[in-house]
């Protein structure tokens, strides 16, 4: 007796252990599992497209308030000055530090920035039951990809971490613009949780066909 093989095309393999597993339907707020790992498969939730849509528009409008806006005002001995996630940006404009300017402004803003775009790009279509975008897979590809190069809450962990250490020296006062970056690390983090990437890619690949 032989043993039937399912299709490729019904199979999935755990991004951590490689692992096959058969692509069974799971309901809505329930999870699959790795049997190796038990690393999380798929996890889909009611409505979750129109939800990671609405949140990356609002974390990209956050994104421009966040990067125009007074940040931080330092006021000691009279003096004061505030400062914006541009201005930061450009303080490394001059000299040899010039190309630290790229990388801080990539990290903190470009990236994040382009990431929400390509999701947008990829999944505003779906949301509301049209097919993919034209490139939406290598969009949602990219998307994928930049998720451990965009540093957005990195840069709020440093900047609470300078905050300590400067709050002896000078009166700190935070501009709306750190409010709009909290605001955007919170709302980026609650986005990914609602984000099943197989779903995403499946439903993809369902409404190209």
């Amino acid at each position: 007796m032989t043993q039937d093989i399912p299709e490729l095309d019904r199979l999935i393999a755990c991004p951590n252990c490689d692992a096959l597993h058969l692509d069974m339907p799971v309901p809505d707020g329930a999870r699959a599992r790795c049997l190796r790992c038990h690393t999380v498969l798929k996890a889909p939730r009611a409505d979750a497209m129109t939800r990671i849509v609405m949140l990356a528009a609002t974390a990209l409008i956050l994104m421009v308030a966040a990067v125009f806006f007074p940040f931080l005002d330092l006021s000691t001995h009279g003096l004061s000055h505030d400062s914006s996630i541009f201005d930061t940006v450009m303080a490394f404009s001059e000299g040899l530090l010039f190309p630290l300017t790229f990388a801080v402004g990539a990290l903190i803003v470009v990236l994040p920035a382009v990431r929400l775009i390509a999701l947008l790009y990829a999944i505003g279509p779906m949301m509301i039951g049209y097919t993919p975008a034209r490139h939406a897979i290598p969009a949602f590809r990219l998307a994928q990809a930049l998720k451990p190069w965009a540093m957005a809450e990195i840069f709020i962990v440093g900047t609470a971490v300078a905050l300590v250490k400067i709050g002896g020296m000078a009166t700190v006062s935070l501009g709306a613009a750190f409010w709009a970056f909290v605001a955007l690390v919170l709302v980026t983090t609650l986005k990914d949780t609602f984000m099943c990437k197989l779903t995403v890619w499946k439903t993809m690949e369902e409404r190209i066909r």
